[in-house]
């Protein structure tokens, strides 16, 4: 039921020298309109820091912990719905420092919880298929340990379109290339229907990738692969919606 007033939910974080810093071991943190968590979070040696250099318009270090699976995650509530939320973009400007020993999920999915490990979400394990963990996902999947291993994939599941786990498949055919950014962005129609965007060209559309009726949460999470730490430097994240009117 359409309504007057704020229609609109707008998440934005542009990351301008807020931080968490390295030695809490507390479950989450927030980080503005978002939270942060994950089993490499709650480790002493993780956090979230402002670069002093090469940081121009805001720039934070997202590392994972360095215990194989550890996971560090910028993330929503439980709180978008596609059928009644939509269209939902998701935006979220990035770099690696390098491309090693590490997975990246950035998208919406049922299974983001607090003390969350990425294999929750999708298991990475094989090197050309994708376990879908949770039964409901869609986003950017980037992993090293796969044989196309500085390719982003458009992963999905949980829609009226069966989710593909062959590596091949699901290929954006856009590398990630370790030092530089990348915009990455995500659009969801009330139908179920995502596009994935690199850079502002479209790579792949999937009608029915997504429930239209299961509640999501936005997460952007980083994973070590092995015992070496894994890194993200996210530049700004953005996430807009629909507001639900439902009575």
């Amino acid at each position: 039921m359409a309504q007057s007033g704020k229609g609109r939910v707008e998440l934005w974080e542009d990351f301008y020298g807020v931080e968490i810093p390295i030695a809490g071991t507390a479950d989450i943190e927030m980080l503005n309109d978002f939270k942060v968590g994950g089993e490499g979070f709650e480790d002493g040696t993780v956090g979230i820091l402002a670069r002093d250099t090469d940081g121009l318009s805001g720039v934070v270090t997202v590392n994972s912990g360095a215990t194989d699976n550890d996971c560090t995650a910028i993330m929503t509530a439980t709180m978008f719905d596609v059928g009644l939320m939509g269209t939902i973009v998701m935006e979220v400007r990035s770099r690696f420092v390098d491309l090693d020993a590490k997975a990246c999920f950035i998208g919406f999915s049922d299974a983001v919880t607090d003390d969350m490990q990425l294999v929750d979400i999708l298991d990475y394990s094989a090197a050309t298929t994708v376990t879908l963990t949770a039964s409901d996902l869609v986003g950017f999947w980037y992993c090293s340990e796969l044989t196309d291993d500085e390719d982003w994939h458009g992963v999905y599941n949980g829609g009226t379109t069966t989710g593909q786990t062959a590596t091949g498949s699901i290929d954006l055919g856009a590398d990630a290339i370790a030092g530089e950014f990348q915009v990455l962005r995500l659009e969801l129609d009330p139908n179920g229907t995502a596009r994935w965007y690199v850079n502002g060209a479209l790579k792949q559309t999937t009608v029915g990738a997504v429930s239209t009726s299961v509640d999501l949460a936005a997460v952007v999470a980083i994973a070590a692969n092995t015992g070496e730490e894994a890194v993200i430097e996210p530049d700004y994240i953005l996430v807009r919606a629909n507001r639900d009117w439902t009575v």
